[in-house]
C-alpha cells in the first residue's frame, strides 16, 4: 500500500515517490525550482508561506513545501515504521 504523508496545509504526497527532500537555498536547487516551473513539473504546497522543503519525485516533479525538510523526513521515517509494525 501507498504511504502517504502530510507536507503541510493539508496537502499529502506519496512517500515511496519521493527521491529526495533538499533546501531550496543552494543555487541548484534554485535553478531546478524555476526550470520546472518553466515547464509546468511543479506544484506549489506552501500556500503562500516561504519555501522551505523541495520534494523531487520519482516522475520528475517537484513538490515545494512550507514545511521543513527535517520535519517531512521524520513524518516519512515514522510512517514507515508504522507500516512494517502493521505487517
Amino acid at each position: 500500500m501507498n504511504k502517504l504523508i502530510h507536507i503541510g496545509f493539508g496537502n499529502i504526497v506519496n512517500a515511496d515517490k519521493i527521491i529526495s527532500i533538499v533546501s531550496p537555498d543552494a543555487a541548484p536547487v534554485k535553478r531546478m525550482v524555476q526550470k520546472a516551473r518553466e515547464e509546468g513539473q511543479s506544484v506549489d504546497a506552501t500556500q503562500g508561506r516561504k519555501t522551505k522543503a523541495v520534494l523531487v519525485m520519482e516522475n520528475g516533479m517537484v513538490v515545494l513545501s512550507a514545511l521543513l525538510p527535517e520535519t517531512i523526513c521524520n513524518r516519512a521515517i515514522s510512517e514507515s515504521e508504522n507500516s512494517q509494525d502493521e505487517a
